[in-house]
């Protein structure tokens, strides 16, 4: 399975690629496909990242506790 690196780099080729308007019909829609499976793929990968990140709060008494990174966006 490619790294999220990986995935991201050969979306945006494919983007070049449709972006210039060259290609045939077939081939644009066969990488209009492919780019959306690896845009759900780098989502996947980004919303699971996402549940990972804490924050370190900083406690009255001076020590830190970890709580769950929230974001505001829905």
């Amino acid at each position: 399975m490619p790294s999220f690196e990986e995935s991201l780099k050969k979306l945006e080729a494919i983007v070049d690629k449709l972006e210039k308007g060259d290609l045939a019909l077939e081939e644009s829609l066969k990488l209009f496909e492919e780019g959306v499976g690896l845009s759900a793929a780098c989502k996947k990968e980004l919303d699971a990242a996402e549940g990972k990140v804490q924050v370190l709060m900083k406690q009255r008494d001076g020590s830190f506790k970890a709580e769950a990174f929230s974001s505001d966006e829905s």
